[in-house]
């Protein structure tokens, strides 16, 4: 076989679709948030506003989040030294998953290196734990819930997106008797809607299943305390698992779960991707410790208030220009455009042209056919930039359709 001719079959398949991803280099600078220093390709710099970064209340620059790390650094150095079990535990762990735990209203929490393996390594290791276990999935869950769901092998069924009805119907098809699963998600990140909880907690009560809800886009951001969207709704101790990230919203690095001190215990002792892994280094526990506990308070409360205020100025703005945004609530704002090439194009412009970065978000993220600029405003955004974003996509919006009329004609 011929690996760089089918390497480059590969990657010209994506450059032909469009769909190509480009890592644009960043230097992102305490206390100027969002701002930041685009390091051309030829060596050149030039100051951006981030527009697409999911630090999405500022907290990775937090004096409070700075402080715990640098004292922390200051105490014990850079790494942790080895995995959970070997040495990898410090009390700047242990603090986390007691704020954790605190946060959700739970028994116990536990640390991953990522949402992503959280929600993989805990899935596919519930297999383990309930033979038999079938696991119901939203069609349109985060692919490491994908990931979990399939690695861990067994049943499982795919019910329609946030469709109630479907998921019954499936439900009541299977074995009373079978241990159930339900996984969804509490906001879906590429249109910003909402997973119904209630709703599934009351089939999962009805069917005896127990639920897993993943929170990544909405711990922080939602509830009196930034629980999630299950602390706003009321629901949180219906919920038996919960996966969130605190690289989002707390703007540190890691993930973890949520759940009962049993079922926890039992996930830190059978699942490999915790197992084997390298623990945080402490210096990132204390400062995701520091974030959780200060958007805990009334001045993460302001910062929340702050950020749901931007993000309905520009969905307003954005709406009176015309464009084609996708509303559901939430804090995320997506702009549909529907072509890969076309996506790309506006991302470019606006970069080069505007010095607004906001990443294209195309296929395999989101289905062919809806692709989006999808920007996430923050409490850190002031009016003035609001106002260029708006003007640029204004500008370029009306450029774009212009050129495809001219081409149609």
């Amino acid at each position: 076989m011929n690996y760089q001719a089918a390497l480059d079959t590969a990657l010209n398949r994506l450059h032909d679709e469009g769909r190509y991803r480009t890592f644009i280099d960043i230097e992102r600078r305490k206390g100027h948030f969002p701002q930041a220093i685009w390091t051309k390709p030829d060596g050149t710099e030039k100051e951006i506003t981030v527009w697409c970064g999911n630090d999405y209340l500022g907290m990775g620059q937090h004096p409070a989040v700075l402080a715990a790390m640098h004292e922390a650094l200051d105490a014990t150095g850079a790494g942790s030294g080895g995995t959970r079990n070997i040495s990898g535990t410090t009390v700047y762990h242990k603090r986390l998953e007691t704020e954790i735990a605190d946060l959700h209203g739970k028994e116990a929490a536990l640390v991953f290196s990522s949402a992503y393996i959280a929600n993989d390594a805990t899935l596919s290791t519930l297999r383990a734990l309930f033979p038999g276990l079938i696991i119901y999935s939203d069609a349109l869950n985060h692919a490491s819930m994908i990931e979990g769901v399939r690695r861990g092998g067994g049943a499982k069924r795919i019910f329609r997106h946030n469709d109630v009805a479907h998921l019954r119907e499936l439900l009541a098809a299977d074995d009373p008797a079978a241990p159930k699963l339900i996984a969804f998600e509490s906001i879906y990140s590429m249109d910003g809607d909402f997973g119904p909880i209630a709703a599934i907690c009351d089939l999962a009560d009805e069917f005896n299943a127990l639920t897993y809800l993943d929170e990544v886009h909405a711990v922080g951001m939602y509830g009196p305390r930034g629980a999630g969207v299950a602390e706003r709704d009321g629901v949180m101790g219906r919920v038996d698992i919960i996966n969130a990230t605190l690289g989002k919203a707390f703007g540190v690095f890691g993930g973890y779960i949520a759940a009962g001190a049993k079922m926890v215990d039992a996930i830190r002792s059978y699942a490999p991707g915790f197992i084997f892994t390298t623990s945080l280094p402490p210096v990132v526990a204390a400062g995701a410790a520091a974030s959780i506990a200060f958007l805990k308070s009334a001045e993460g409360q302001k910062l929340r208030d702050a950020q749901q205020l931007h993000a309905r100025i520009l969905k307003m703005r954005l709406r009176g220009l015309g464009l084609p945004i996708i509303d559901h609530g939430s804090h995320i704002v997506p702009v549909h455009v529907g072509n890969p090439i076309h996506c790309k194009m506006l991302s470019d412009m606006l970069l080069d042209q505007f010095g607004i970065y906001v990443q294209p978000i195309n296929f395999p993220t989101v289905p062919r056919g809806t692709e989006r600029l999808r920007f996430t405003p923050s409490p850190v955004h002031d009016s003035g930039q609001i106002d260029r974003l708006v003007k640029a996509m204004d500008s370029l919006w009306r450029h774009c359709a212009l050129n495809r009329a001219e081409a149609s004609a």
